[in-house]
């Protein structure tokens, strides 16, 4: 009798689950609605994982609904593969008969990796469709992805299966070495502008050799990568000035997290290295973006670092972290960086014309410009500053105070700025005495707004009514400015060449 009750209670509770209203839907009529008509996935690598994107669907009706299918028009052959609030269906291709309530939504997310000999030859388009139901009923929503057919440059794996390392001091790092002869990829000391190339893991110049960039070179940099530059190498990077602001002609460093929402992304890979005993190494026409420290410069063999229309932008520590180094630059722009945009640290000796150091980090902690003779632990713990000169330059930031001086005895600590623009409220201190010290200061100008077209974006371009207009000295004139223009007289302080900014609506 106890089982016979058993039962029909189980019987009952069964009856009860069967009819709720959650579990009875009704077909769908394709009146579905989507957060985006188009999903975007922005440019990928050839061969590399997009990142993942997000798409809403909703039920606007007063029933729960069904959908029979939500499936690639290419189908299983798709290159694309999603899921649907977390459920892969065939493959990640196709999903059948999906719930969605009432007045509610499901999440799709959408992903892709591409070879570029399935695109469109001429614009490197993958395209696809994610497609909701089937005739009268049937919706679409488009994919789109462009796709770039790159040099890929990574360790290799050895027989072990361990992956190649490179040595740092008593640590190994995972990285290579560039190779002038390699099989596939010929010359990959040489980096041209006729496809993009991405790192991953940091690539080493070996000793005795020069990496050269070509006007127009684009190398991306994944997580946790670099360049090197060690003892007896060299680097060479030959951008020219562009026309447009594709900028065609420069030397591109960056992550390969192309989508916009990366693009103001700072500590997306690591640093470019010349490690001490690095020798003739020249920069010229370089756009790096979005590092850890951008140029990390060691003290070098005694030659000269040459920076040249340069700029660096969003880097979680430095922008230049200078050790000991010697260093020339000229039309240098830096901004958004965590610690300095410039630190010249430890001694070392530094000449820096018609540039401008700007911080808009959001910190009161970061400086515009960083100088020092000394550093904590190291032996000795302070070098000479035999030299630390700017002329004509810009340096300030979204803070009152942009620029620290460390000075400590037992070195010497040589700097003068000339003709120069200063954001600084250490008037008290005596190494910033801007109006009575002739000595390191001639002709500044303290806490007056330059007036830039939008430091927020990394744009520098000053006109007429700024502060640094007209206020250089021409015995220290670089006739051309960072974009090629040629400079008037007297002319502007900073990297840039006045010109009148475009109208706004």
């Amino acid at each position: 009798m106890r089982h016979i009750t058993l039962l029909f209670l189980i019987g009952i509770a069964l009856s009860f689950c069967s009819c709720r209203s959650d579990f009875e839907t009704v077909a769908s009529t394709g009146d579905l609605t989507f957060s985006k008509d188009t999903v975007y996935l922005d440019t990928v690598f050839t061969n590399l994982s997009s990142s993942t994107y997000t798409l809403k669907v909703y039920n606007h009706s007063k029933n729960d609904i069904s959908i029979p299918t939500i499936k690639f028009n290419k189908g299983l052959s798709s290159k694309y593969r999603m899921s649907v609030d977390g459920a892969q269906g065939n493959q990640g291709k196709m999903f059948e008969n999906v719930t969605l309530l009432a007045k509610d939504s499901l999440y799709i997310f959408i992903e892709t990796t591409v070879e570029s000999n399935v695109t469109n030859p001429t614009e490197f388009l993958y395209t696809d469709q994610i497609e909701f139901d089937a005739g009268a009923n049937l919706q679409k929503v488009e994919l789109v992805t462009l796709v770039q057919d790159a040099i890929l440059l990574y360790p290799n794996r050895n027989a072990d299966g361990t992956t190649e390392t490179l040595p740092i001091g008593n640590e190994k790092i995972n990285g290579f070495y560039l190779d002038k002869n390699d099989p596939i990829h010929g010359n990959e000391l040489l980096f041209t502008n006729k496809k993009p190339y991405v790192i991953y893991g940091y690539a080493a110049v070996p000793e005795g050799e020069t990496v050269t960039f070509d006007p127009g070179a684009r190398v991306y940099f994944h997580s946790d990568s670099g360049l090197i530059v060690p003892k007896n190498a060299s680097i060479h990077i030959n951008g020219t000035t562009s026309t447009t602001d594709k900028l065609e002609n420069e030397v591109l460093f960056g992550s390969d997290r192309l989508q916009p929402d990366f693009a103001y992304v700072p500590g997306q890979w690591g640093t470019v290295w010349l490690q001490n005993g690095s020798t003739n190494n020249k920069i010229q026409n370089l756009t790096l973006k979005n590092a850890t420290v951008g140029l990390l410069i060691d003290n070098n063999d005694g030659t000269t670092v040459s920076i040249k229309n340069t700029q660096i932008y969003n880097c979680t520590h430095y922008g230049i972290q200078a050790k000991n180094a010697l260093i020339e630059g000229e039309n240098v722009a830096i901004n958004y960086a965590g610690q300095a945009s410039l630190a010249c640290t430890y001694g070392g000796n530094y000449k820096f014309t018609h540039c401008t150091f700007n911080n808009n980090w959001s910190s009161p902690e970061q400086v515009a410009l960083f100088i020092s003779n000394n550093s904590a632990g190291a032996t000795p713990e302070t070098k000479d500053l035999t030299a630390a000169t700017f002329n004509n330059c810009i340096i300030y930031g979204s803070y009152s105070n942009e620029m620290l001086l460390s000075k400590k005895t037992g070195a010497a600590f040589e700097y003068q700025f000339n003709n120069c623009l200063i954001k600084s409220n250490n008037t008290k201190d005596p190494n910033y005495q801007f109006d009575t010290d002739p000595v390191h200061y001639n002709a500044i100008i303290t806490n007056k707004d330059p007036k830039f077209l939008n430091a927020n974006l990394n744009n520098f371009n000053i006109d007429n009514t700024s502060s640094a207009f007209a206020k250089g000295n021409p015995a220290y004139l670089i006739p051309l400015d960072i974009l090629g223009i040629t400079r008037t007289l007297p002319p502007d302080l900073g990297a840039y060449q006045n010109k009148p900014f475009p109208k706004t609506k």
